[in-house]
């Protein structure tokens, strides 16, 4: 496929995971390629920072399918350890309950089992048939609908999909499924947890994302040896290679879609490309960047998008150790229906959060002094929320607070360092609408071709990259969007060499 591109001329707005990914695969098939970036480094959500020797990753921390990042290096001639080395974790987790119960979950399917059995009689054999199932799922899911990239209702009027037919019975929500298989709530807990990393909840996610599960304990949880920060810079690495330039802290304002090329004006003047692909959110873009009726779709379409949420964020660098905690800790209320219902349902600060605290020095010393530790502690909340300087405050205190009192360390008094991100830094810096830290939310109604396209509706020569769109949030599927896009791309160029003929 390299050099089906050659002599086009691409713009890429935003240096997030989907637009290096799509630089890397533009530029590998001879588009020139110039990425703009609004902010002094690349990545987007998945940042980093690094302070009196603490290096905290500001966004993704769990490095999952590692299948779909081989398949992004291999494309390029490399593989994950000509940059960065794994180390698979295990446990895969730690949960601390606030009624005061602790479970460490293993990596061994085998031996979740046992966990499970433990809480409820059969449900070590009906994990194992959940983990199938879950399996199952997953070919379904990946291998036959997301990887192909079937973004368009067309894409699945084929064989192939009408085989996969058995696997539609998975489109009811996740927490009727799971119920099929386990009564003990913290069970249900457990195998549900990972709908945080697609901005849902057990009540709107369809069943089909059983496949975490698989994601969890088939393929694992690893940690990259300098964080995801590693990963980012490999992304980065392979787009300069491929021949991408990167422009930081370049801000684009407006998109101008001709026929024959596209005019993006940015905080150094203007250019002007064959295509853009642009990686900022479609609801930002659409309000922002294209002109007014370029787009061939309402504006308030995106008012009644159900948005994942977003997140209140710690970044602590803590002297001494920070035991009992694990490198990745779930802190869970035995009854989480409360802190759905303020994400999705009724938007408000919650009053028994269910939160993740992240500990990589645990794994790596290299992120933290000797001495001390790393620690990021995530609590997902409705986007939209009012985040003024009193009641951020009040909500950290309640934060660490809870985390003294579930799970029996104290943070308060040894914090070295510190930074916060939350409802409005999501909006501020990456254009993110209501400030949700993730997107679009994996509803049924916003899933596969129902999701947002590549293909920018009325904006001819533009396209759209990244978590909001097709196949979704989290950086495998920012990977794979990257790869479709260009596909996209190579597809409308060869369509208009062919109408060009023929005239």
């Amino acid at each position: 496929m390299t050099g089906d591109l050659c002599g086009q001329s691409v713009g890429v707005v935003g240096a997030g995971v989907g637009g290096l990914a799509a630089a890397a695969y533009l530029a590998r098939d001879g588009a020139d390629v110039t990425v703009y970036e609004k902010l002094s480094q690349v990545g987007g959500v998945a940042g980093r920072i690094e302070d009196s020797g603490f290096q905290f990753d500001t966004g993704p921390s769990w490095y999952l399918m590692p299948d779909i990042f081989e398949r992004f290096f291999r494309a390029f001639g490399h593989e994950p350890e000509d940059f960065y080395d794994l180390t698979r974790l295990d446990p895969n987790y730690r949960v601390f309950w606030t009624d005061g119960d602790r479970a460490d979950v293993p990596a061994d399917p085998t031996a979740a089992a046992e966990l499970f059995e433990s809480y409820e009689g059969g449900a070590g054999e009906a994990l194992l048939a959940y983990l199938s199932e879950a399996e199952r799922a997953y070919d379904i899911g990946l291998n036959r609908f997301v990887v192909p990239g079937r973004s368009r209702f067309r894409d699945y009027l084929s064989l192939d999909v009408l085989r996969s037919a058995h696997g539609l019975r998975l489109l009811g929500t996740m927490d009727d499924h799971v119920t099929d298989y386990f009564e003990h709530p913290k069970l249900r807990q457990l195998v549900e947890y990972t709908l945080v990393f697609l901005g849902g909840s057990p009540y709107n996610t369809p069943a089909l994302y059983t496949l975490m599960s698989h994601v969890d304990y088939g393929l694992g949880v690893y940690y990259p040896d300098g964080g995801m920060a590693a990963v980012v810079d490999a992304f980065e690495a392979v787009a300069t290679e491929q021949g991408a330039e990167i422009r930081t802290e370049t801000p684009v304002s407006r998109l101008d879609p001709g026929e024959r090329e596209v005019t993006l004006s940015h905080s150094d003047g203007t250019a002007t490309h064959d295509r853009v692909v642009c990686n900022a959110p479609p609801a930002h873009a659409e309000r922002e960047l294209f002109p007014e009726d370029v787009v061939d779709r309402p504006r308030s379409q995106w008012e009644d998008a159900t948005l994942a949420p977003s997140a209140f964020m710690l970044y602590l660098g803590v002297e001494g150790n920070v035991d009992p905690l694990e490198h990745h800790t779930l802190v869970l209320p035995t009854d989480w229906d409360d802190h759905f219902e303020r994400i999705f349902e009724v938007p408000d600060w919650p009053e028994t959060p269910a939160y993740y605290v992240n500990v990589p020095s645990k794994t790596d010393p290299t992120v933290a002094p000797e001495g001390c530790e790393t620690v990021v502690v995530l609590v997902p909340v409705a986007p939209g929320l009012p985040d003024d300087e009193d009641t951020v405050a009040e909500f950290r205190a309640q934060i660490l607070d809870d985390i003294a009192a579930t799970a029996g360390v104290d943070l308060r008094d040894r914090i070295r360092v510190e930074h916060r991100a939350t409802v409005s830094d999501f909006e501020r810096l990456f254009n993110k609408q209501q400030g949700t830290a993730l997107g679009v939310a994996h509803t049924l109604r916003q899933t596969g071709p129902l999701r947002t396209g590549h293909r920018v509706p009325g904006a001819d020569r533009c396209y759209y990259v990244g978590g909001d769109v097709n196949p979704g949030i989290g950086v495998p599927m920012c990977l794979l969007s990257g790869e479709h896009v260009t596909d996209a791309v190579r597809e409308d160029v060869a369509d208009r060499g062919v109408l060009d003929a023929l005239r």
